[in-house]
């Protein structure tokens, strides 16, 4: 099980606590189960770096905590899953056939509909995080924490629930090894880590399960697009709903301050 842990880790981030160097088509692929762990990795890590900064600058530079908040997200991943937001949007609404779509999601070069996907992404991230930040140190750091998680349940959800586009693929693995029981692991796992917020105030909980329906509702019509374009879903698009799903999850938190 921390084999496989691990592999997620390494395949998610850039975070490495041992070099894997060895992976087996199985081990690959039955790592997804933990991918709601990696993005509690990665929410304590953004969590740590926002939260430090909103404490010693006392939440007057809010920007500068949002954008600082927003580019770890980026690092920490190496941008992998902005990638794929990019790539799918240029394939999904290049208008073309599906064998046509497939081939542009699969080109490396970023079209202009990506940029423009990513900018605005970027420009909610920041904005939604600049607004906790201004609200309270701990309101920004359970944003942070909690959208990665959420992200990545989601990204579990795609790869078990709709079929995968292409006849071969690295995200292939991840559909051959994920059933019924992968999603309600990964579930179990999300929501322990999310009830930690209980601790903090019960209210962040509150908000992250309704952030976790938000996501949940995204996604699926993301996918759903998808899978009518392309009969399914790709890595790429793997990627899309674990970055729309984050961004849908900081709004919600941004929007839970209002209350």
């Amino acid at each position: 099980m921390m084999n496989s842990f691990l592999i997620g880790l390494q395949f998610l981030t850039r975070i490495f606590v041992v070099k894997q160097t060895v992976w087996t088509e199985k081990s690959f692929g039955e790592s997804v189960k933990f991918f709601p762990a990696v993005g509690a990795v990665l929410g304590i890590c953004c969590a740590g770096i926002v939260g430090v900064l909103n404490f010693f600058t006392s939440g007057n530079l809010p920007l500068l905590t949002g954008t600082i908040g927003f580019a770890s997200l980026i690092l920490l991943t190496g941008g992998i899953h902005c990638d794929g937001l990019m790539d799918s949007v240029d394939g999904l609404f290049s208008g073309r056939e599906r064998e046509k779509i497939l081939a542009i999601m699969k080109d490396s070069r970023a079209g202009s509909f990506g940029v423009v996907s990513m900018i605005l992404i970027a420009a909610l991230d920041i904005s939604a995080l600049s607004e906790l930040a201004k609200f309270s140190t701990a309101t920004i750091c359970a944003g942070i924490f909690s959208a990665p998680i959420i992200g990545r349940l989601m990204m579990v959800a795609t790869i078990g629930k709709f079929p995968y586009a292409r006849p071969e693929g690295m995200g292939k693995a991840f559909a051959q090894f994920t059933t019924g029981k992968t999603i309600i692991f990964a579930a179990i796992q999300a929501t322990i880590f999310l009830a930690l917020l209980n601790f903090v105030d019960v209210k962040f909980f509150v908000t992250a399960s309704v952030a976790t329906l938000g996501a949940l509702f995204v996604t699926w019509r993301f996918a759903n697009f998808s899978t009518e374009k392309i009969g399914g879903v790709t890595g790429d698009i793997y990627g899309a709903v674990t970055t729309l799903s984050e961004t849908c999850v900081l709004i919600i938190f941004a929007c839970g301050t209002l209350l």
